[in-house]
């Protein structure tokens, strides 16, 4: 008979701690630990000069509208372009007076005085896979204009991975999480995690369960039967077992042991998960009107089932920024029962299905934060890959178009109330301020008190930026 550590026979809730400690630690020792061993930081404190009056942001929100919502759709019509552009909406006015959005925005226009639109955002990718690389990197995706249809490893780390990596000697016990999937075309897109800086810089993932309906992160989940002192009691034969020579390997395995505790003891993280404890007219402001889960009066299970989980993950994301998660992705993907990627049907799959959601989730998170006096702290960016073409295809619906296209962002310090950069008069290229993907990821650095210049290296001791574009300094009071 084996015995464990406690002296009692081994149990399966043992192994269960045992492979959950083996889990997190070969999640971060995987095919990459030499990336993750080699990779060098050379970063010196971003001069305060650089931020002015502003504080490093506490934590950052990134809502992610996958498929390409349209902009004209959206956060830049054009009332006064032909038909064919212009679409079926009309226009509303907005909290900020000259400032007017898609008519299916109501919540979103009566709280554009707390959040800011890019109309000038634009980049070369036309496909979603190297739209989505760029997006999240910041940088040219090395596979060209191409989408994947077999995984490749990921290069470049993203914002969340990034971040993770250049504040590691915070010990947070979750830097970067991502909810409710993992996105993909046909293959899981590779620009969500850390990159060459080796997959303990990947996200902590919270996965949705659709039987249950609830969230869930399998490596938070406690194993039957082993209480504290039993836990303390393996915690206290593993220090022992690891004390001996050092070697950059053993330090790390000791370094991911010590993550893997911190996971398995993060009350407040596990607590951020059940949602069932935030106030039921909180849940409804954010999307949840027709119940828990439920469909709504003239929608399918599905759509309802994606409309009240769209607006659930925005609370989750703020209750993980509550319970110390600084960087949260949040993937509106279609799994959640809609598309964003409109070549048909474009204004209804709009008008019924894609805005409403968004609008009311988005604008309830806004002024959640700020009720709850974390929005100056906490940067919100809502954004798509790449917008829709200007003209009206034949299936009433618009293309994919990374030309000139819109994204929105509030808290963190942006100065509510303004639209930087404009468009054309069909939306079709910038007419002023063009804003790239590297430009936002240098911002998001910026931000968070980090010096876009600084370096990190590859595997390889090549070195790179931490981006490559120029900070918005102007979207900032």
């Amino acid at each position: 008979m084996r015995l464990d550590d406690s002296g009692e026979p081994e149990a399966r809730a043992g192994r269960s701690r045992r492979d959950l400690l083996r889990t997190c630690l070969m999640s971060s020792l995987s095919l990459d630990l030499l990336g993750l061993i080699r990779a060098r930081s050379e970063a010196a404190p971003l001069p305060q000069d650089r931020l002015g009056s502003l504080t490093p942001l506490r934590a950052c929100i990134a809502i992610f509208y996958y498929g390409g919502p349209s902009q004209l759709e959206t956060f830049d019509p054009k009332p006064e372009a032909p038909a064919e552009i212009r679409g079926e909406f009309q226009t509303i006015a907005t909290s900020v007076p000259g400032i007017r959005l898609s008519e299916h925005l109501p919540r979103i226009a009566g709280v554009m005085h707390k959040v800011a639109i890019i109309r000038s955002m634009h980049h070369g990718n036309r496909l979603h896979d190297p739209a989505a690389i760029e997006t999240f990197t910041g940088r040219l995706p090395p596979q060209g204009d191409r989408e994947l249809f077999s995984p490749v490893p990921q290069q470049f780390p993203s914002w969340g991975g990034t971040l993770g990596y250049m504040r590691r000697a915070r010990n947070v016990p979750i830097a970067h999480a991502a909810l409710p999937f993992a996105f993909h075309n046909v293959v899981e897109v590779p620009c969500q995690g850390g990159g060459f800086l080796g997959s303990a810089f990947d996200p902590f993932r919270i996965d949705v369960d659709p039987e249950s309906q609830s969230y869930r992160a399998d490596l938070l989940a406690g194993p039957q039967g082993v209480g504290l002192p039993r836990q303390v009691s393996r915690r206290r034969l593993l220090e022992a077992v690891d004390r001996g020579p050092g070697s950059p390997l053993a330090d790390r395995m000791r370094q991911n042991y010590q993550q893997a505790y911190r996971l398995l003891g993060s009350t407040a993280v596990r607590r951020a998960l059940e949602l069932d404890r935030e106030d039921p007219r909180l849940l409804a402001r954010y999307g949840s009107a027709d119940g828990p889960w439920s469909p709504g009066p003239s929608t399918g299970a599905e759509h309802g089932f994606a409309r009240n989980m769209r607006g659930r993950n925005l609370v989750l994301a703020r209750r993980l920024v509550e319970a110390g998660v600084p960087f949260v992705n949040v993937y509106d993907f279609k799994q959640q029962g809609q598309n964003w990627d409109t070549h048909s049907r474009n204004f209804s799959q709009h008008r019924d299905f894609l805005l409403p959601p968004m609008d009311r989730a988005f604008a309830a998170l806004i002024e959640d934060l700020d009720a709850r006096g974390l929005l100056s702290s906490t940067l919100v960016i809502g954004l798509g890959e790449f917008g829709r073409t200007p003209r009206i295809n034949k299936n009433a619906g618009r293309d994919h178009w990374p030309d000139c296209y819109s994204l929105i962002l509030a808290g963190g310090g942006v100065r509510g109330g303004q639209v930087f950069g404009a468009s054309d008069r069909c939306a079709a290229y910038p007419a002023s301020d063009p804003v790239t993907p590297a430009d936002l990821a240098a911002t998001i650095f910026w931000r968070f008190g980090l010096d876009p210049g600084s370096e990190i290296r590859d595997a390889q001791n090549r070195p790179f930026k931490l981006a490559d574009g120029q900070p918005i300094t102007a979207l900032f009071g």
